[in-house]
């Protein structure tokens, strides 16, 4: 088994079969139709869990587990579904098409890119929708679907936007810079690492965007575009960071934990990288699920509450309702849990959660 070491704690309880079991139950699991991909779930507010596959299918489930219906696009979605305050699905695909379908699964209407569509969007507080392309461009979209703006960048952008307080929208691009625009498009600022920008940023609720590179460093930047700090890590990862409620930061390089002000709070190491999102919940929980090392293990930042026990290999990030229940994918079903003790909704953050909130709206939480 492997050790896991958090520092500076001194101890690490790792629960045995028997014990997992009277700690954690599996409300149900669902057979995907094919190989999961990259793409996690989101959750809309009635309950109905949207995810997308590898070889192209947008499934809706019920809160039980059930298929209420599927949707099938060209290629591969990696892009996570967002849900719209209207009940909206949106996401894009490889095939290079951006969807939009209704809560019933009707296709309501697809933009048509140049490249794969990898970004998962973001929804402005006003309906409209912001994903970058492997195209190298950045678009924004009305509610109806009609293209509002483009902005060209130097690379290809797959990672996810997020959007400010003020309505700022931040992404990267492999071009190696950090852009924030305004709301119609314009160029705020952009500020350069040293390595490609595959993450999702995340915001404070200061308005520090917190990024990071594949030059092995996480990044905080003012709202105006200045550095705030910078903290070396030597590694990189497609996984967006968390907050919790005192504003400390939770990421998957060796899974840190970080002050607000840059400091090394905690952190473990871990042999395999990690590519999902980490969720941070009430009662000072932070979940984690890894494709390796265990395959699947959920923690907080002090201890080991439960861990899965090999055969599940998690490759998208967690969902969390306001129950407390779990959703989660690997690369051949979605689960619901629930722990029998310690249930928690995300915590009350600006940024609890992949894509900020359940919904995957990519938009701060006030």
């Amino acid at each position: 088994m492997k050790a896991w070491l958090f520092l500076p704690l001194t101890f690490c309880l790792v629960l045995t079969a028997a014990a997992q079991d009277a700690a954690v139950t599996n409300l149900w699991q669902f057979r995907l139709p094919d190989s999961g991909g990259e793409s996690s779930p989101a959750l809309a507010p009635d309950g109905t869990i949207y995810e997308g596959t590898f070889h192209g299918w947008l499934l809706a489930l019920t809160p039980d587990g059930k298929l209420k219906w599927k949707f099938k696009a060209g290629l591969e979605i990696k892009s996570s579904p967002a849900v719209v305050a209207d009940g909206t699905i949106c996401f894009g695909s490889r095939d290079r098409k951006f969807y939009a379908l209704n809560s019933s699964g009707k296709l309501k209407w697809s933009f048509a890119t140049g490249a794969w569509l990898d970004s998962s969007p973001a929804i402005g507080a006003d309906g409209t929708i912001y994903f970058g392309s492997w195209d190298t461009n950045f678009y924004a979209l009305n509610p109806g679907g009609q293209l509002k703006w483009s902005f060209a960048t130097g690379g290809i952008v797959d990672s996810s936007p997020a959007i400010g307080a003020d309505g700022t929208i931040y992404f990267g691009s492999h071009d190696r810079n950090f852009y924030a625009l305004t709301p119609d498009g314009k160029l705020k600022w952009k500020f350069a690492t040293g390595g490609e920008i595959i993450a999702s940023p995340a915001i404070g609720a200061d308005g520090t965007i917190y990024i990071s590179s594949t030059d092995g460093n996480v990044y905080a930047l003012n709202p105006d575009g200045t550095k705030r700090w910078r903290l070396h890590t030597g590694g990189y990862t497609s996984s967006s960071p968390v907050l919790d409620a005192n504003g400390n930061l939770y990421f998957a390089v060796e899974q840190f934990s970080l002050s607000p002000d840059g400091k090394v709070r905690w952190h473990y190491d871990n042999a395999n990288p990690i590519s999902t999102s980490p969720a941070a919940l009430a009662d000072d929980q932070i979940l984690v699920v890894t494709r390796w090392s265990r395959s699947g293990m959920l923690s907080t930042a002090a201890n080991t509450l439960w861990d899965l026990p090999s055969g599940y290999g998690f490759c998208g990030s967690p969902d969390v309702s306001p129950a407390g229940v779990i959703y989660v994918t690997d690369e051949h079903r979605i689960f619901a849990f629930q722990p029998l003790t310690n249930a928690a909704a995300p915590v009350r953050s600006s940024w609890p959660l992949w894509r900020a909130d359940a919904q995957r709206t990519g938009r701060v939480q006030k």
